[in-house]
């Protein structure tokens, strides 16, 4: 899996693939935020009542979400610089995503058009849980430091 030369630790193939894999997989997450909080809904295809949704949004769950996806993209940054902040960042990328889950399936009413696809649902918890699970067991291999 790695070798030692000179003491330093070379980077496995396998954290390239995760990290590149994975920084693409949560910009998305990025983009989809940045849409909403710099007010370009009408223009990424967004109705009225949608936008005002958005708009009404409680801030502690606008922070969440950012938590979510700001945490897990410096997450997959921070893995790609070998940084075993890597693991903080996707402690705090969950935390955000259990509290957007709880937000959207408990606490708002979001409407039917709105709400999230199961199956992208699945594959943001899938994608979180993995990456913290990989950046935990990388740091704890000596790759990240």
């Amino acid at each position: 899996m790695t070798t030692i030369t000179e003491g330093r630790m070379h980077t496995p193939v396998h954290l390239w693939l995760v990290g590149i894999a994975t920084l693409l997989f949560n910009a998305m997450g990025i983009i989809s935020y940045l849409t909403a909080k710099l007010g370009y809904m009408a223009e990424a295809g967004m109705t009225p009542d949608q936008i005002a949704f958005m708009e009404s949004y409680p801030a502690w769950a606008s922070a969440v979400w950012a938590m979510g996806v700001w945490g897990a993209f410096a997450g997959s940054v921070l893995l790609l610089l070998r940084s075993k902040s890597a693991v903080t960042a996707m402690v705090v990328a969950l935390i955000g995503l259990i509290g957007v889950t709880i937000a959207e399936n408990v606490v708002l009413d979001v409407p039917a058009d709105m709400a999230t696809p199961l199956g992208l649902k699945a594959a943001i918890w899938i994608s979180t849980l993995f990456l913290l699970f990989y950046t935990r067991r990388m740091a704890a291999a000596g790759v990240l430091r």
